[in-house]
């Protein structure tokens, strides 16, 4: 599958304005991503939903790619991205870059041009980068995980 050669139709939405079945995509995905795949235990619900922005790419009704962002100070005093995952099936094909652009976008028509500041998995720091983040030397381990405070400004 090429993922990145297709278009994708992207949505935005509070998690009040979520169908059931989307938001059952989201945990889905996002249980596939940071709990199976990258073998870790920890708590993906974790009171913040209702506060984000959820970002989903699909195709043809199926969920390949999903982001939330947060208003300033919600995770950090800036605007965040978290939760930033594609599907397994999609790896390689330009899906994850496309996600954090159109991440940016939403965050840009949202709360303007600001700052804005993710805690990025160490391994992850060149993709990042590519986008425009810079790494801010702010280290930690969370459930496990190297990682990495990362700031991109406007």
């Amino acid at each position: 599958m090429n993922a990145g050669a297709t278009v994708l139709e992207w949505n935005s939405a509070s998690l009040e304005q979520l169908r059931p079945a989307t938001l059952y995509a989201i945990l889905q995905l996002r249980s596939a991503v940071f709990v199976v795949e990258q073998h870790c235990l920890f708590q993906d619900l974790d009171g913040t939903d209702h506060l984000a922005m959820h970002l989903t790419g699909e195709r043809q009704g199926e969920l390949l790619a999903y982001a939330r962002c947060f208003p300033p100070g919600v995770h950090f005093p800036e605007i965040s991205i978290g939760r930033i995952a594609t599907r397994f099936d999609t790896r390689g094909t330009g899906l994850g870059h496309q996600l954090v652009e159109q991440a940016l976008d939403l965050v840009r028509r949202t709360w303007g041009a600001q700052p804005v500041r993710i805690g990025a998995q160490a391994r992850l720091k060149d993709f990042y980068r590519r986008h425009g983040f810079v790494d801010t030397g702010i280290d930690y381990v969370e459930d496990g995980i190297d990682h990495v405070q990362m700031l991109r400004t406007p």
